[in-house]
């Protein structure tokens, strides 16, 4: 397989070698800048240029290419949540003095992340979306399916920017060509509540990564424009709708876009969504006309930038997480959303939820599913996970790199050449490491669906990333199904991130009771142990091993 490897980046290894070999390797050369997420940069000019990026695992990417010609810091520190961190007034400082911004993109980072880098990078400093560009240098690319099962349709709010026509009263794909439309990454598209008409209370709220409830939708305390989500262009978010009584509810959502100021631009349309609560979703359908009830697997209602229009966007059953995403559009007014009889639950204990009304009354529930605030695109941003992407991403920094500072490149490629020899041994005892492993115990269940790149480079089938129901909780009948769920795929381990621990507890408690082991696992964090890209991967290859084999 590193036959196959080398073959695929021979071209572009080519051009690297030369230009190091002009000058001359070195083996003393150091490969190593300051790494530090708390390193400052100056706005007194030296030789060295500064670099500000997102995440830790990209500092470590650039500062081996870098060396000593670029102080290298990240915005987001070591052990956080790249999905959910929001950036110091530190790291505002080393964007305004940076003079190159990298960050992962594909709707990774936190929004507020992206928008401190897009409002405080100075005029005419490069800002570059690594994930996206890396294409370029044969990064392979696969979509983010949403394939978690609940006993109940899985509803998300979402914004795209794709051609396709929604036909009143029938089916129609969408088709994939993506369109610019005049919306930048750092604006947002406000999708706000309007109207709630119903026999009693409609919640749309979110449970974050520690437990917090953000709420969204409340009509408990009258509708007004408080009651709202904000996503970027080509966003998804997960949200939990609640229900206070049975019956047939509507909900009008406007969408507005607004610019990263929080300054609206201009109003984009409306629409209305209707819920069958606790009734027979079918007959709602028949007295109203829509000819569609959503009851299982996943939808969003979802704004079209291009088109300027809502729809409802299903999923439909993926092959295998590389195939072609295939989704059915309907126009919102023929769909009924149902929201079945066994969907009723009881409101958790906790102040966090007290929202919905007094501790252990009963609410009917549509759950987000996936632990955590959680805005997505249609990508699987977590690239670096197949080493092979990983070098593209090397060679697009260097590129980068040279760009900015060409004085420097024959470090900056001499430095890359050497890093990708040794991200090739990385892939090399990765796979290696893997295949040692019998195939039929290739299962990984994670918390954190962030491993698909490395499922499908190494063969490892990616068995689920297994969630409690996380705005309740879990009864006994749920953790029964868990727990079988694990003995029915002979699972022999459950791999938890370390910076995600804290947000797995049932997990870690099920899997005890049930005598499998709970092992570690990284994906878009560091911590004490592992705080470089290759110890990452070697890593992980390693806690597989020993944990499934």
């Amino acid at each position: 397989m590193r036959k196959v490897l080398r073959a695929r980046i021979m071209v572009g290894m080519a051009v690297i070698v030369s230009l190091a070999m002009s000058v001359g390797l070195c083996a003393g050369c150091s490969r190593t800048a300051a790494v530090s997420s708390s390193v400052a940069c100056s706005a007194r000019r030296s030789d060295k240029i500064c670099v500000v990026t997102t995440t830790g695992v990209l500092r470590d990417m650039i500062a081996h290419i870098a060396g000593d010609a670029a102080t290298v810091a990240s915005i987001i520190p070591d052990n956080a949540d790249p999905h959910s961190y929001e950036p110091s007034l530190a790291s505002i400082r080393n964007i305004v003095y940076a003079d190159i911004a990298f960050s992962n993109y594909m709707l990774l980072e936190e929004h507020s992340i992206i928008t401190a880098l897009d409002s405080n990078v100075r005029k005419g400093v490069p800002n570059v979306q690594l994930a996206e560009e890396s294409v370029k240098n044969a990064a392979d690319i696969i979509p983010m399916i949403e394939d978690v099962s609940l006993d109940t349709i899985w509803l998300g709010l979402a914004t795209e920017r794709v051609e396709r026509s929604v036909t009143e009263g029938t089916q129609t794909q969408g088709s994939g060509n993506a369109v610019h439309a005049d919306i930048s990454r750092s604006d947002q598209i406000r999708l706000t509540a309007t109207k709630v008409q119903g026999p009693g209370d409609l919640f749309a709220y979110l449970t974050g990564t520690f437990g917090n409830v953000d709420v969204y939708f409340n009509s408990a305390d009258g509708i007004d424009a408080h009651d709202y989500v904000d996503l970027p262009a080509d966003a998804h978010t997960h949200l939990s709708w609640a229900f206070s009584k049975p019956g047939v509810y509507s909900l009008d959502i406007r969408a507005d876009h607004y610019n990263a100021q929080g300054e609206k631009l201009q109003s984009l349309g409306s629409t209305r969504i209707t819920f069958a609560v606790g009734v027979n979703a079918l007959q709602v359908a028949k007295k109203r006309g829509a000819s569609v009830v959503l009851n299982q697997g996943h939808a969003d209602l979802a704004y079209n930038i291009v088109s300027q229009d809502f729809s409802v966007r299903a999923d439909d059953a993926q092959s295998s997480r590389s195939a072609t995403r295939q989704r059915t559009y309907y126009a919102p007014k023929e769909v009924i959303v149902e929201v079945p009889s066994q969907a009723i639950k009881e409101i958790p204990a906790g102040g966090g939820y007290s929202f919905l009304g007094s501790k252990k009354s009963k609410i009917y529930q549509l759950p987000q599913a996936v632990l955590g605030k959680h805005v997505h695109g249609d990508i699987d941003p977590h690239l670096w996970q197949s080493v092979s992407n990983g070098i593209a991403y090397v060679k697009t920094i260097a590129d980068r790199l040279t760009q900015v500072d060409p004085k420097n490149e024959a470090t900056y490629r001499r430095n890359a050449a050497q890093y990708i020899e040794e991200l090739m041994d990385v892939d090399d005892y990765v796979r290696s490491t893997i295949a040692s492993i019998p195939e039929e115990r290739r299962n990984l269940v994670t918390t954190h669906d962030a491993f698909a790149y490395f499922g499908k480079a190494y063969n490892v089938k990616i068995a689920g990333f297994v969630t409690i129901n996380p705005s309740s909780e879990p009864s006994i009948q749920d953790r029964k199904r868990l727990a079988q769920t694990l003995r029915d795929l002979k699972i022999p381990a459950v791999f938890l991130e370390p910076n995600l621990i804290s947000r797995s507890s049932v997990l870690q408690q099920i899997a005890h009771d049930n005598n499998i082991q709970i092992c570690p696992i990284y994906g878009d964090a560091f911590d004490a142990h592992v705080h470089s890209y290759v110890q990452m991967m070697r890593e992980n290859a390693r806690s597989l091993k020993k944990c499934l084999g």
